[in-house]
């Protein structure tokens, strides 16, 4: 049986640490990384430091001019999944944190993505990349396992 790899995204205050605990002593390949997040390559798996400052209670982080909640968690799908499945929740008219879009279009790591919440308030993405490869891309290829 084939699983789709898991997403979590959770809160760090230190981003430097964490690059060095997750790359080089977990032995993580770096993907994506902007300058309040970076995305890990944990056994197939997508997880994402999120920048949150020391004291804060700020639980969101801008990425591609939206506001995302963190943590959150979902899974990653293949992409025409993830189109009917975004579909079957609009048409359950479930409320959209940030409704279906296409982020990073036509650059490395382009992504379908959208988020919801549970019952319990917990936030959750799904997502799916153009190209499955690019999940951990960095240049346009992905980056080899460290």
């Amino acid at each position: 049986m084939s699983l789709p790899p898991f997403h979590l995204a959770f809160p760090v205050t230190d981003l430097d640490a964490t690059l060095h605990f997750y790359r080089d002593i977990l032995g993580c390949a770096v993907g994506r990384r902007a300058t309040r997040w970076i995305d890990f390559d944990l056994f197939g798996h997508q997880i994402t430091a999120h920048l949150r400052e020391a004291g804060s209670d700020e639980s969101h982080n801008p990425v591609d001019g939206k506001s995302i909640p963190v943590p959150h968690f979902g899974a990653v799908l293949p992409w025409e999944q993830f189109h009917a499945f975004a579909d079957r929740l609009a048409h359950l008219d479930v409320p959209f944190i940030h409704e279906p879009q296409v982020r990073f279009a036509g650059q490395v790591g382009e992504q379908a993505t959208l988020f919801v919440r549970d019952p319990n308030g917990n936030a959750l993405e799904f997502k799916s990349f153009r190209d499955p490869a690019q999940m951990f891309a960095v240049d346009g290829s992905p980056e080899p396992p460290a």
